[in-house]
């Protein structure tokens, strides 16, 4: 790929995406195989102003010895490092950058359960910390090749070939490929808003979906609770642009009004292992079934992480004619498949989606049905024959997806 192509791409993440400022810290989180592109991406931070970049590596091999071979009770119990790393994080409010790259199969044999419960103790011992700095930060996600992803993408090439048309892919549907990526997220992003202002001036009260594969389900929505898509503000009023790619309107139902089944359309790539042909069944707004062609184990872990990780966290809107579907690929991730077609997640849901949030307390804004969970797993419901009508407050129904696009 052309360093100049990239180095715009780069520019989009920094400047569009994760929107550093002059002084801030920045965290660039990602796998040690993307050490170049890192450092191009950190050379645009220290550009925009960034009073140190700080790199938080990973490693699915290193990952796998330590689930493997290390005490749940030993891998879940954060270090005093870990503690002190979280507790910067949330008084410095460091940007975040996620350079994803991760591995579909990267976890492929290790045991889902462990992973699960490892998790949840990891995360539950700095959650007071990560709720704190909730709203209050600057982050962006973004894609860079791995070669692992690249191969699961396109098994058929070589692995220099895969790379290459990862990257092509990438770059396109994160609209960056003819180098103006900053120019064209603004127009973009002007769509997105327009969507998201005609959702909101409905004031709708539930959404119905409905497909041929058997999804049939009913969610109810929270009153003021908007849509929103594309770019996001801090509390202090900083705009950013959080994923990259990104396609959604999106808000956060009602916990507890949830009836009917519901199937995913593209399998769902879950801490290092695949999930594939599954459904979930709700009642009352939990999901009381979910069965799995492949990846049992892994799906029953998401919704058993914690009270809230069964309930629905995010119902978000996406034509299936987007870009992304366009390409005709499975990226195996969840960054590029949630944005191809319609996605719900189980899990947390978004205090920042309720008018002037700022001014109430997290159980507050909880109180008012917005999920609580220590996780957000989005997967991928979106088809070609999809229907999604919404109701309003005064009981009309208004068509909102017709054969899986925009009815409107």
């Amino acid at each position: 790929m052309k360093k100049s192509l990239l180095k715009e791409y780069a520019k989009l993440i920094v400047y569009s995406g994760a929107a550093v400022k002059k002084g801030q810290y920045v965290i660039i989180r990602t796998n040690v195989s993307q050490e170049k592109f890192a450092a191009i991406v950190a050379k645009e931070c220290y550009k925009a102003g960034a009073k140190r970049v700080i790199m938080s590596w990973e490693s699915f091999a290193l990952s796998q010895v330590d689930y493997k071979y290390g005490k749940s009770k030993n891998i879940g119990t954060l270090s005093p490092m870990e503690m002190a790393f979280q507790q910067f994080s949330t008084d410095a409010l460091p940007v975040l950058i996620w350079l994803d790259s991760d591995d579909p199969d990267g976890l492929k044999g290790i045991d889902a359960k462990k992973v699960a419960e490892i998790k949840a103790m990891r995360h539950a011992q700095a959650a007071s910390l990560i709720e704190a700095r909730d709203n209050k930060y600057q982050w962006c996600i973004a894609g860079c090749p791995g070669e692992e992803w690249a191969k699961k993408v396109f098994p058929n090439l070589s692995r220099s070939k895969a790379m290459e048309s990862l990257w092509n892919a990438i770059l396109l549907t994160s609209r960056a490929l003819d180098g103006n990526g900053i120019e064209n997220w603004k127009k973009h992003d002007e769509i997105l808003k327009e969507k998201c202002d005609y959702l909101n001036s409905l004031n709708l009260r539930s959404l119905h979906y409905a497909a041929k594969n058997g999804t049939d389900l009913k969610v109810g929505l929270i009153p003021g609770v908007i849509f929103l898509g594309g770019g996001e503000k801090t509390i202090d009023g900083t705009y950013f642009e959080p994923n990259i790619p990104s396609e959604e309107c999106f808000t956060s139902p009602m916990k507890g009004q949830a009836e009917g089944i519901v199937y995913a359309s593209k399998p769902l790539a879950y801490n290092g292992q695949l999930i594939e042909n599954f459904y979930v069944r709700f009642h009352e707004g939990k999901a009381v079934e979910v069965h799995a062609e492949k990846g049992q184990e892994a799906l029953e872990s998401i919704i058993s992480l914690d009270e809230g990780a069964s309930y629905l966290g995010e119902c978000a809107l996406v034509p299936f004619d987007s870009p992304i579907n366009q390409t005709g690929l499975l990226f195996y991730n969840t960054l590029y498949d949630e944005n191809a077609c319609c996605h719900l997640a189980l899990g947390r849901g978004f205090t920042e989606l309720f008018p002037h949030f700022e001014q109430y307390s997290d159980e507050e804004l909880r109180s008012f049905g917005i999920n609580k969970s220590l996780s957000h797993v989005d997967f991928m419901i979106g088809t070609n024959d999809l229907s999604i009508i919404g109701t309003d407050d005064k009981g009309k129904e208004i068509v909102l997806f017709k054969n899986g696009t925009w009815a409107f």
